[in-house]
């Protein structure tokens, strides 16, 4: 299993509207029906409004590797930055 995080900064009162905009496009869905995703899910922080986490579980890196190159994620970065200002990604490393 290979999960990851993603932690995006949003510009100011965009958080909800990028995801809006992720599930209003079938991004979200194709993404979930994907081969080898088991979870993709948005995290909201209570703490920085402008601040969204998003938890990947995939089956192996390499089904991960292919989620990147599939057309709805090329249509997500189309729109990206005019939501985000800033991605980080990161592995996490389950026991």
């Amino acid at each position: 299993m290979y999960t990851i995080y993603v932690k995006f900064d949003c510009l100011p009162g965009k958080r909800e509207a990028f995801i809006q905009k992720v599930k209003d496009t079938g991004v979200l869905e194709a993404i979930r029906a994907e081969d080898g995703c088991i979870r993709y899910d948005y995290y909201l922080s209570e703490k920085d409004p402008n601040e969204l986490l998003l938890i990947e579980q995939w089956e192996s890196k390499a089904h991960q590797q292919t989620h990147i190159a599939q057309p709805h994620m090329v249509q997500l970065r189309g729109f990206k930055d005019s939501y985000i200002t800033k991605t980080t990604l990161g592995e996490i490393k389950l026991l």
